[in-house]
């Protein structure tokens, strides 16, 4: 985007992002509420004037989209840029067009006491809607939903549809999360005039568009806003702390059940806030750390209102996991029991469709995760799909939720701008996803200049604020900083250290691994007393290139170097190494590079989710861990791969 009209719309972007207001339920269908999905096609058009401000010039969110100029059918969710055949479009930086006509049940246009909203679950990197022309929200941030109230527009008339029009820019500055810069290229003998290019400081791919679904859904006009569940457990009862949140009206009633997975009451209560006890209690249990793990119960909410045509009620139901989390000197506990992180790092990209939502990719990639033996990973280097987290909580697959503040490695990103924004990311991401029992920890950046000046009161007041809005988690950052001079971690509960011996130097001397690792853990611990995690390691494999002896990016030198790793792993985890996390689980897009050959190979599956040697071999070792970490069934013995735990 041309820098003059981006700075145009600074004191706007930056006005509209101090605070946060309401709840973020996930939009769940319940007797008091409806949803109307909007996948599916949508007309596009990307802005590719000089200066990307043709549709704000021309007001094209005033009147339908094909009048002012020829569009694109483009798929939502997904991202824009792999989808069309025009490799302009697949490298755009600037505004893109998105317009959709819906039509909507009579009863959401005529009864005044529905309320209708519209839900954007991300729109990359940052959006303007209006609804019939009339605009309604913006949201600044590329991984979190955004809605907004659309019942006066859709109820002013006699409509039967609306029209709804989103702006995405996907620039990035000093002052985003992720950052980035734009370079303007002035030299008219290499370059066309006003030519520009976006620069990142992050190894993926910067797809854009609306990548999660979008939609709208109902709810009466006194409404649960918002719930936030903590819970704990006393000698075997399960202890559920509760706060709700109710918008419309001052004068109601408000009843609360939890309910267990055949349907049986265990707990009743009423207010907003309150305990529910559960003797006996049934606690949520990571994959293959106990023979029923990922309990979860129901927690039902009814709020229910006086109007003269008589009571009217909303319903919300929360599906709650009772367990604890707890940081020692040596160990990272759940509900009590020490727990090893054997998992991957993650990214969302697959073919064709980016960064967009797919449920038959995502429960693809569940599938292998559980085929593995991994029982944990990170949501590198953003905040994921919330139908991801509600996997992961079914499944039992445990989460490091990690913000989108990777690539923070100018000055200029350690001010108060990018720090407020960063602090409203985290309450937006907190906001979202508290009420996970999978997510066991927050990770608010990964590989920062941490020992840049600025980084330590930056990540000092960055970690306060996380753990200020959620107490009951640890808080960490992901570094790959020399461990005398981060001035971060003295901040976080849990060390989190990103390594890639014999990758990134020492080329192709597995034999320096072993020595370099254990100074780096007995560096980090002996300065900090922390627990660590292993949270990136790995090597690039082309499939199907093979050598031996072992060379870079055949297969068997990724094996290689994760043996050798996994040799320093095995001593140090007895002592306060609590978890390895591979980069990476499958290969993604990256920027085009003379070091990367269409993506970035890393991972132990292809990016079309087919394993290389690398995956057997973790699987392997993964499986072993979940045997060795807990003690096998009383009866039975082994158990099958499929059907139970402890099987290798």
């Amino acid at each position: 985007m041309h820098p003059a009209a981006w700075a145009a719309l600074g004191p706007l972007l930056w006005a509209c992002g101090l605070a946060l207001r309401g709840g973020m339920l996930y939009p769940r269908e319940s007797p008091s509420r409806e949803r109307k999905e909007l996948h599916g096609l949508w007309s596009f058009r990307a802005d590719f004037s000089e200066n990307r401000q043709r549709g704000f010039e021309q007001r094209w969110y005033r009147s339908p989209l094909r009048e002012s100029g020829p569009t694109l059918d483009m798929p939502v969710p997904s991202s824009f840029n792999d989808v069309g055949q025009d490799r302009q479009l697949r490298s755009f930086v600037g505004w893109v067009w998105y317009e959709r006509e819906v039509t909507l049940p009579q009863r959401w246009t005529q009864d005044l006491g529905t309320r209708v909203v519209l839900r954007i679950g991300s729109a990359h990197y940052y959006a303007i809607v209006w609804v019939n022309g009339v605009h309604v929200v913006e949201h600044e941030g590329g991984h979190l939903p955004f809605e907004a109230d659309i019942s006066k527009l859709v109820q002013s008339g006699p409509l039967s549809s609306c029209r709804i029009t989103i702006a995405i820019n996907n620039t990035l500055t000093p002052h985003t999360l992720p950052p980035g810069t734009i370079l303007h290229r002035t030299d008219t003998s290499k370059y066309p005039k006003g030519y520009f290019v976006q620069n990142t400081n992050f190894d993926f791919f910067n797809y854009a568009g609306l990548h999660r679904p979008v939609l709208l859904y109902t709810t009466p006009t006194t409404y649960i806003d918002d719930i936030t569940v903590t819970t704990s457990v006393d000698q075997g009862t399960g202890l559920v702390d509760y706060q709700i949140f109710v918008q419309g009206s001052e004068h109601f009633q408000l009843e609360v059940r939890l309910l267990d997975q055949e349907g049986k009451v265990v707990a009743q209560g009423t207010g907003c806030r309150g305990q529910l006890q559960v003797p006996n209690a049934h606690l949520w249990w990571p994959y293959l750390m106990h023979e029923h793990p990922a309990y979860l119960y129901s927690l039902e909410v009814r709020v229910t209102t006086q109007t003269a045509a008589g009571p009217v009620s909303d319903f919300y139901t929360l599906p709650v996991g009772i367990r604890t989390v707890e940081v020692t000197e040596r160990q990272f506990l759940i509900n009590g029991k020490p727990f090893y992180f054997h998992g991957v790092n993650k990214h969302e990209d697959a073919d064709i469709r980016g960064r967009g939502f797919d449920w038959a990719l995502l429960v693809k990639d569940f599938n292998l995760l559980r085929w593995l033996g991994a029982n944990a990973f990170r949501t590198s280097h953003y905040p994921y799909a919330e139908e991801v987290l509600q996997l992961c909580d079914r499944y039992g697959i445990v989460v490091i939720d990690e913000s989108p503040g990777v690539g923070i490695v100018l000055a200029q990103s350690y001010g108060n701008r990018s720090l407020q924004h960063h602090l409203e990311v985290m309450g937006e991401l907190v906001r979202r996803d508290k009420n996970h029992p999978a997510v066991v920890m927050w990770s608010v950046a990964n590989e920062p200049a941490s020992f840049l000046p600025p980084a330590g009161y930056y990540f000092k007041t960055l970690i306060a604020h996380t753990k200020a809005l959620d107490p009951s988690r640890p808080v960490t950052f992901v570094t790959n900083s020399n461990y005398e001079a981060d001035l971060g971690a003295p901040y976080v509960d849990v060390i989190c250290v990103n390594s890639y011996y014999s990758w990134y130097h020492d080329y192709g001397h597995l034999e320096v691994i072993p020595l370099q690792l254990a100074t780096q853990f007995e560096n980090w611990y002996r300065t900090y007393q922390k627990p660590i995690i292993q949270s990136e390691y790995g090597a690039g494999a082309i499939p199907g290139f093979h050598q031996d002896p072992p060379v870079m990016f055949s297969e068997e030198y990724q094996k290689a170097l994760l043996q050798q790793y996994h040799m320093v792993l095995d001593e140090k985890r007895k002592n306060y190494v609590v978890g390895e996390l591979i980069w990476n689980f499958a290969d993604f897009m990256t920027d085009q590079a003379p070091q990367r050959v269409m993506g970035n190979k890393k991972g132990i599956f292809t990016r079309q989710r087919q394993p290389k040697a690398a995956a057997f071999l973790l699987r392997e070792r993964y499986w072993q861990l979940a045997n060795d970490t807990r003690r096998p069934p009383a009866a039975g013995g082994a158990q099958c791969l499929e059907s139970g735990l402890f099987h290798v």
